[in-house]
């Protein structure tokens, strides 16, 4: 039987006719009991494809639900005697895949996430069937785990704040919440080695403790497997910011590789004293290989590593400049970059879409990691901020980073929680709204609308 669009489906048709490729659409699928992570796993996975360029939406079967019945009473809309409660599940999923065959086919989604139990092999069936009919590859992430300290953890931090629990104590919410897990228990069927062996999937035990990998066939299911071995939920602090204003900051040039003003070398001793402050036995300090984020660290007194790929954005032709220069010389480039500033390359250069793709392992080691210290760059930083703030990549080029600010990202349930901390060292402003005006054939005036004041 052919499963989706697997490597054995070549000659699979999607319902205009078209041959379904290597290039179709993917639906990731969750499968696992209640209070297991699968929502948190669907949305920090839609946010990692997003943010490497992949679009990405996730479905969410629970909030269709919530939608259809306003009014969620107990455990007994979920037991599986409840025939009426039944029958308005199979309505959300079904709606649910009505929008997923939406998205991946009419607004040029390439993969969707559907988060649901999917605990029966027969449920599983219907998704495959569906992608079949449709021209989906399908995936699934199974998440099982069996530590009662985990899943009683996740009812209270994640359950607890759900609309299904509005006005209601937390005793007997986590009480409810349990029941309704019962309710899945007994008809839980789990993937199977033998039974699935023909499916792709991953299986999560125990919150990464272990890992079982079958049939992974093209490059979106090894991206997915490779992050998801990645990703942790320790509690930690991911702490980014800038190196200390340099010299080539307060001239308002780009680029370069100027060591700090008395200003920048005032932040970093004012940085380890904020960082003392903290009282994080285990930092990790990261820094690029440039000479300002490195002068930066060393004010810490601490063992820091140094990654090529946390270097600035390359300006190619234009390092080294100012804005007015750029614009002097490179007229029609200035106003190509204000039309697209995230898909625009430089001379010679990089653009941010560029940058994106040279911080993925960046990425990846900081979910791998616990309390990390990142002392970067204003564009680096941005895009490492877009990650964790979930930003498109309209908004990432424009995220206000500005020096001598420390910014502490903590994750929580299904996001970030962002500090800002000024450490009261006064520095030149380095950020540059978008102008009204981009047009290739603007005055300079205009061009020049937003360029932040320099010596």
């Amino acid at each position: 039987m052919m499963r989706g669009c697997s490597s054995r489906s070549k000659h699979a048709l999607t319902q205009d006719g078209a041959v379904c490729m290597t290039n179709c659409p993917t639906l990731i699928v969750t499968v696992g009991l209640p209070a297991r992570g699968k929502t948190y796993i669907s949305k920090k996975l839609t946010r990692y494809l997003n943010w490497i360029g992949v679009p990405t939406r996730e479905f969410n079967v629970g909030q269709y639900r919530r939608e259809f019945v306003k009014i969620y009473k107990s455990f007994e809309f979920f037991h599986p005697d409840n025939e009426e409660g039944l029958n308005i599940r199979r309505q959300c999923a079904s709606a649910a895949l009505n929008d997923v065959r939406q998205y991946l086919t009419e607004d040029k989604g390439q993969v969707a996430v559907f988060d649901a139990t999917n605990t029966t092999r027969e449920r599983r069936e219907t998704i495959i069937q569906f992608a079949e009919q449709n021209g989906f590859k399908v995936f699934f992430v199974e998440s099982v785990c069996e530590d009662p300290d985990v899943i009683k953890e996740n009812i209270v931090q994640v359950k607890l704040g759900s609309p299904d629990y509005t006005n209601c104590n937390t005793k007997d919410a986590v009480e409810d919440f349990m029941k309704r897990i019962k309710c899945y228990e007994n008809s839980y069927q789990t993937l199977d080695e033998v039974l699935d062996r023909d499916l792709s999937y991953i299986k999560i035990m125990d919150v990464g403790q272990r890992f079982l990998v079958n049939r992974v066939l093209d490059h979106i299911q090894s991206r997915i497997v490779y992050y998801l071995m990645n990703i942790h939920i320790t509690p930690r602090s991911i702490y980014l910011c800038r190196h200390g204003e340099s010299e080539l900051n307060v001239k308002g040039c780009i680029g370069g590789d100027s060591g700090l003003t008395s200003r920048g070398k005032e932040f970093a001793m004012k940085l380890s004293q904020f960082i003392k402050t903290q009282g994080i036995s285990d930092l990790k300090v990261w820094t690029s290989q440039m000479k300002r984020t490195i002068q930066t660290a060393e004010a810490l007194s601490v063992p820091y590593e140094q990654w090529k790929v946390l270097n600035e954005i390359d300006a190619g032709e234009c390092e080294e400049m100012m804005y007015e220069e750029i614009q002097d010389h490179y007229p029609m480039e200035f106003a190509l970059r204000d039309q697209d500033k995230y898909r625009y390359r430089y001379p010679k250069g990089e653009s941010y879409e560029d940058l994106v793709q040279r911080l993925e392992p960046a990425i990846m080691e900081l979910e791998r990691q616990e309390n990390v210290l990142v002392i970067c760059h204003q564009a680096v930083m941005r895009c490492l901020l877009a990650y964790f703030l979930d930003k498109t990549a309209e908004e990432l080029p424009y995220l206000k980073c500005p020096l001598h600010t420390v910014l502490k990202l903590t994750p929580v349930a299904y996001g970030c929680k962002v500090e800002s901390i000024s450490l009261n060292v006064e520095a030149v402003n380095t950020h540059r709204e978008k102008p009204e005006n981009v047009n290739i054939h603007r005055t300079t005036e205009d061009a020049l609308q937003t360029v932040p004041a320099h010596l």
